[in-house]
């Protein structure tokens, strides 16, 4: 599976789960953490904890990939889940996208 596909598979899965302002950021050319960056928000600490367990279920079944690891659970603010080449952010109010706000965003096909 390529990191686009990754990314694209997270991105339907909080779609699925009714996520708000699904943003996928190319960072391929602007650092070596990762390629794509999927950043994503819930309503409430519930459904951001919901959203993860989408994102991480169709993730294995689709690819068979689990998490390098998986951060920010026991707060719920925030949850960071990394794939090596692809990092999912879920929260309920950050933005985080503004600190790559120059890397281009990626179209993976979510009806508005």
């Amino acid at each position: 599976v390529t990191p686009f596909e990754l990314a694209r598979i997270a991105a339907v899965a909080a779609d699925d789960k009714k996520a708000k302002d699904i943003l996928v950021l190319d960072l391929s050319d602007q650092t070596d953490v990762c390629d794509y960056f999927v950043i994503c928000t819930g309503d409430n600490a519930r459904m951001a904890d919901s959203i993860v367990d989408e994102i991480r279920e169709k993730i294995r079944k689709n690819t068979g990939l689990s998490p390098l690891s998986t951060e920010g659970r026991e707060g719920l603010k925030w949850i960071l889940v990394d794939y090596g080449s692809v990092v999912v952010h879920v929260r309920d109010y950050y933005r985080l996208e503004r600190l790559w706000e120059d890397a281009p965003r990626v179209d993976v096909g979510l009806e508005a």
